[in-house]
Order: structure tokens, then C-alpha cells, then sequence
């Protein structure tokens, strides 16, 4: 469960990171060239060119202190013609070669940057639903967005700037030390200076740039639950409260980022200063070289040592404007690397069976399992289910019912015992087979963007409109589908919003049939937000569909269950009560009181029914009492 924020209480803040040992900047760099390594012999290209820029750069300086203590110096306007000649020349050569080496190393970025979205997003589709029932969508987008976009500055823009200014600085101390020692020491005495700061600046600028990034997954985690719910908060008239919360976080969100600028403006104040301080070490020193005549020094070497010391701190300055834009790309760097050595708790097999049977049942053989380990839902669970057997699970809320399901579809792996259809255990075939094998039509169905057609077919454009006809008169979803505008055509809302809950469960029926016309069908509760008339129509149809077919039912009114071929009651994560209807009613035990309390309301759901039970056993212990 993801920690209070330290700031409120008001909303959650993913914090799960502070509990993890540190990823090293060396682990981020080696992630980060895992993806450019492809680009390898185009990086040395775009090097290639650098070490010309650079070069060019440094002999522009040269090129003045030349025509100072010559032509100048002289008097000799021939003498400055050619050297003005190629000083033009390097600039516009120097013009090109950097936007095509800048380009290029762009362009690499975004290749890298195109890679690591796709592996991202691949890595992500293919946890298992406990990763998706723990983590807040707002963090899993803000990853995918926020996160990617800050890397997107770091390798289209800053890593060029970074790799330009190193290569420059490198360059211009050489030719310094080369022109002039002693005025070089003088001038770049201040530089060791600037380094320790920018040292302790980077240590002060990542955690708030983390801070930053996990204030905006909580951001768009929070934003993403109050849209989504905004139906339950107009009607139970919480608008104030929810103003409030943004109100906290959007105050929040702010200071952070005023944080992270109060910071950097700290830092690139200060390598300013230096900067100016480092100007008048050089005006000083070379000055007083000139006129103390020390060897070697001119007014021409002077003029160039400025125009390289203004060239040397260039690199530093700008480092520090590229400085806290670093820290957040390799704050969200460590942030997407922490998401990628997520693993999935569902794994695939690395040999899987292939299943090619024609016949299937199922084997529930002692299963235990709970969501949390120490609280098990379902305990010893031993239930066979043969081929073409129709079977009905009925219990409370809370009972069990639905895990069976997400246990048989593999979305979580059992804790103890084991799983088998056809006797293949389901761990041992492929995630792909089990799909196909197992069609889940879930209580809340989900409808994507698109037409009607498209949310049948999803998406797969060789399923015909016969195929979808067909599945939609099974499943008596055809009826409403032929009252729309455009039929198969219809542009449905985000999530369907233009439909009901029981023409989405309709459509999730019929999508069911589609994809998996031979497979192990499961209804949870797909039924239990459709009104009375619908359900019989939709039992009518798929009466035909479940024939002969192995299918799971989990039961909302006992209306749906009277037909299956067994009735599997549960309590409490365990099976009290297995047997047909007939078996059941003779027995007398939970399923048989259920039976005849509804009668007196036949539209009662388990859950209520249950109630209406320990409503009269109050009742009746409280007369034995009187």
C-alpha cells in the first residue's frame, strides 16, 4: 500500500521508492546504453564531428591573437585579409557542422527514446493483475509521460549540449596551457572552485527532483480517481471536500517546483559570480604580464586568453542551466528503471505444454489462496469439473466466488495446491493457450473507443459482421445493437458511457462467444446488472451456447442456476454444499434455505436473501430470549 504524503494526508504519494536501495547514476547510464548501443557507429560519426566543432572553435580565438600581435600591430592591412578570410571561414563551417551534428545526435535520441516508450509499455501489458490492483493508474501514466518526456530533454538536448561543452572545456585548457602556462593557472584557478559546487549542487537538486516526480504521479493518480468517480461525487455532494484535496496537492505540486528553481537559481548565481571573478584573475594577471613583459605574453595572447576563458566558463554555465533539467531526467530515469525490474508474479513457463485436446475439464486439487498471504480467501479448495458440465458457484459477497474465477484464468497464481485443466496444470502452458482456453465475461465489462463493431471484434478486422451477428443473437444482444443509429457502426463513449450497464454485459457476452467459440466459458455475475426480463432472454440464448459446453457460472440470483448440471455453495473461502438442484433442496442445508426464501421475493439477490436470514435468526433468538 503506497505511504501518506509527507506533506498531507489529503492524498496518496508514491513514496515505495525510498525503501529500495539507490539506483547509481553508472546503473542508469548502462540502461540508458542498452538503448543507444544500436546507434553505436552513428554516435562516432556525431563524435567525429564534435572534435571538428570543437576544434574550430578553439582556433577562432587563435586566429585573433594572430592578427593582433601581426597585421595589427603593424599596420599591415594585406596582412589582415586573409586571416578575416579564415576566420569567416571556420565560423560558417563551425555554423554547419554543429546543426548537422546536433541534428543527428537528435535524431539518435529520439530513435532511443522510441525504444524505451515501446519496452516500457510492453513491460508494462504484460504484468499480471496484482501489479495493475496495487499500483494507481496516475503513476503508471505519469511514467509513460511525465517520465519519458523528462528523459526526452535529457537525450534530445542536454546530453548534446553536455557532450559539446566537456569536449569544448577539454579543448580550451589544452590550448592555454600550450600558449601560456602560468597565465592558464591564473586563469583557470576558479574552475576547481566551480566543480565542488556543482558536485554539492547535484546532491541537493536529485532528491528534489524526485520529490517533483512522485508529487506528479500522485497528481495525475488523484486527478484520475476524482474524474473517474465524479459521478459518486456529485451525487453524495463532495465537490467541497475534493476542492480541498486539489487544493493541497496543486500547493504541493507548486512548491516543489519552486524548489527545484529556488535551487538552481542558487547554483547558476554562483557559477556567475565565479565566472566574473574568474574574467578579473585573467584581466589582472595578463595585464599585469603585458606590462611586466613576461614571456610570451602580448596584447594578442591577452585579447585570446579572454575570448578562451569566456569560451571555458561557456561550458560550465551552461551545464548549469542544463544541471537541474539532468537531475530530473535521471531522477525519472531511475524512476522508469525501477519500473522495468518489475516482474510479473504470473510467469510464463519457459518450456509450455501445448494443449491439444479436444475434451476439457477442470481440477481445483487442495487450493489456498489469498490476496494477502497471511489472510487466505479460499482454503483446501478440491473441486473437479468435467467436460461439458455447466456448474454454478453460489455464495456471499466476499465468499470466494470470484477468485475461483481469476485463479482459473491465471490473473493470480495460487499459493498452495494447484490448478489443472485436461490435466495440464496452468502453470506449465503459455499465457497465450490459457487465453483462448478460458473466456472471462466480467461483472463490470469494459468497452473501448470505437464502434459497437469494433468492441466485438476488438479490432481484429478478419472477424466478419455474420461472426458478430451470429454471437449477438446468442448472447440476445442483436435486439438493442439493431435499434442504434448505425447498428454495428455506432461510435460508442469513452467506456461506453453511451450504453447501459446491461447492453455492455450484453456486448461482453457476445464478444466472449467470438473469441473463444470453444472455450472454457466463465460468467462472474454477468448477469447481475440486468433487469429480470433481459436475464431470461439472455438464459434462453445461451442455453443453446453453454450445451455441452464446460462453463462456470458465478450466480447473482438463484433464477440462473436452477439449470446447471451442479451447484458448488461457498462460505468463507471454503465449499460447504456440491450437487445438483434436486441434491440440494433434498439435503436442506444453506442453498435449500435460500431456495424457498426466495419465493416470497423472487427478484432477491443471494446477498439479500442471506440477510433476510440473519435478519430472522435475530429474530427468533430473541423470542427463545423472551
Amino acid at each position: 500500500m503506497s505511504q501518506i504524503s509527507q506533506a498531507t494526508e489529503n492524498y496518496v504519494l508514491d513514496n515505495q521508492d525510498t525503501k529500495v536501495k539507490a539506483i547509481s547514476d553508472s546503473f542508469l547510464v548502462k540502461m540508458l546504453w542498452r538503448f543507444l548501443k544500436p546507434y553505436s557507429w552513428q554516435l562516432l560519426g556525431v563524435f567525429a564531428l564534435l572534435i571538428t566543432v570543437s576544434s574550430l572553435q578553439l582556433v577562432l580565438p587563435y586566429l585573433v591573437k594572430i592578427a593582433v600581435d601581426g597585421p595589427i600591430t603593424e599596420g599591415n592591412l594585406q596582412g589582415i585579409m586573409p586571416i578575416g578570410a579564415a576566420y569567416l571561414g571556420a565560423v560558417a563551417a563551425f555554423f554547419v557542422l554543429r546543426f548537422v551534428y546536433l541534428y543527428w545526435l537528435a535524431t539518435i535520441g529520439q530513435s532511443a527514446l522510441l525504444t524505451i516508450r515501446q519496452e516500457l509499455f510492453e513491460h508494462i501489458i504484460k504484468q499480471d493483475m496484482r501489479y495493475f490492483n496495487v499500483t494507481p493508474v496516475g503513476k503508471i501514466v505519469s511514467r509513460m509521460s511525465n517520465d519519458i518526456e523528462a528523459m526526452t530533454e535529457l537525450l534530445s538536448t542536454s546530453i548534446v549540449l553536455v557532450a559539446a561543452n566537456m569536449v569544448t572545456l577539454a579543448g580550451i585548457i589544452m590550448v592555454m596551457l600550450w600558449m601560456n602556462w602560468r597565465l592558464a593557472l591564473i586563469s583557470l584557478a576558479v574552475i576547481p572552485i566551480m566543480i565542488v559546487t556543482s558536485l554539492f549542487f547535484r546532491n541537493k537538486i536529485r532528491p528534489i527532483a524526485m520529490r517533483v516526480h512522485q508529487i506528479s504521479a500522485a497528481y495525475q493518480a488523484f486527478l484520475n480517481e476524482q474524474f473517474s468517480g465524479m459521478l459518486v461525487v456529485q451525487l453524495f455532494n463532495r465537490q467541497d471536500k475534493t476542492r480541498e484535496d486539489f487544493s493541497i496537492i496543486n500547493k504541493d505540486y507548486f512548491e516543489s517546483h519552486m524548489g527545484l528553481r529556488d535551487t538552481h537559481t542558487y547554483y547558476a548565481s554562483i557559477l556567475q559570480l565565479m565566472t566574473t571573478f574568474g574574467l578579473a584573475l585573467v584581466l589582472w594577471g595578463g595585464g599585469y604580464g603585458v606590462l611586466t613583459a613576461w614571456a610570451g605574453v602580448t596584447i594578442g595572447v591577452l585579447i585570446a586568453f579572454i575570448e578562451y576563458v569566456r569560451q571555458s566558463f561557456d561550458p560550465i554555465t551552461q551545464l548549469a542551466e542544463q544541471f537541474g533539467q539532468i537531475q530530473t531526467a535521471l531522477s525519472a530515469g531511475e524512476r522508469i528503471a525501477r519500473m522495468l525490474a518489475v516482474e510479473p508474479m504470473v510467469k510464463e513457463s519457459d518450456n509450455p505444454k501445448r494443449f491439444n485436446q479436444s475434451k476439457q475439464y477442470v481440477h481445483f486439487n487442495d487450493v489456498t489462496f489469498g490476496y494477502d498471504p497471511a489472510n487466505p480467501v479460499l482454503k483446501n479448495i478440491s473441486l473437479k469439473i468435467e467436460h461439458g458440465q455447466k456448474v454454478a458457484i453460489v455464495g456471499a459477497t466476499g465468499a470466494g466466488k470470484t477468485t475461483l474465477v481469476k485463479l482459473l484464468a491465471r490473473y493470480y497464481d495460487v499459493d498452495d495446491g494447484s490448478i489443472e485443466i485436461s490435466g495440464i496444470d496452468l502453470r506449465d502452458l503459455s499465457l497465450a493457450d490459457l487465453r483462448r482456453l478460458v473466456a472471462v465475461v466480467p461483472q463490470d465489462p469494459y468497452c473501448f473507443n470505437g464502434t459497437i463493431g469494433d468492441n466485438l471484434r476488438l479490432f481484429n478486422q478478419t472477424i466478419s459482421e455474420e461472426q458478430m451477428k451470429a454471437a449477438s443473437e446468442f448472447a440476445c444482444a442483436q435486439p438493442f445493437i439493431d435499434k442504434l443509429p448505425d447498428g454495428f457502426n455506432y461510435e460508442l463513449l469513452p467506456g461506453g458511457a453511451n450504453l447501459s450497464q446491461g447492453q455492455r454485459q450484453l456486448l461482453a457476452l457476445a464478444r466472449a462467444l467470438i473469441h473463444g467459440p470453444e472455450s472454457i466459458l466463465v460468467l462472474d455475475e454477468a448477469t447481475s446488472s440486468i433487469d429480470t426480463e433481459t436475464e431470461a432472454l439472455i438464459q434462453q440464448g445461451m442455453a443453446q451456447v453453454l450445451e455441452g459446453r464446460t462453463s462456470l457460472i458465478i450466480a447473482h440470483r438463484l433464477s440462473t442456476v436452477r439449470d446447471a448440471d451442479r451447484i458448488i455453495v461457498v462460505k468463507q473461502g471454503a465449499i460447504i454444499e456440491d450437487g445438483t438442484h434436486d441434491d440440494l433442496l433434498e439435503v436442506g442445508g444453506l442453498y435449500a434455505q435460500l431456495y424457498y426464501r426466495q419465493f416470497a421475493d423472487p427478484d432477491a439477490s443471494i446477498d439479500d436473501l442471506l440477510k433476510q436470514g440473519d435478519a430472522g435468526n435475530k429474530k427468533n433468538n430473541r423470542h427463545k430470549a423472551g
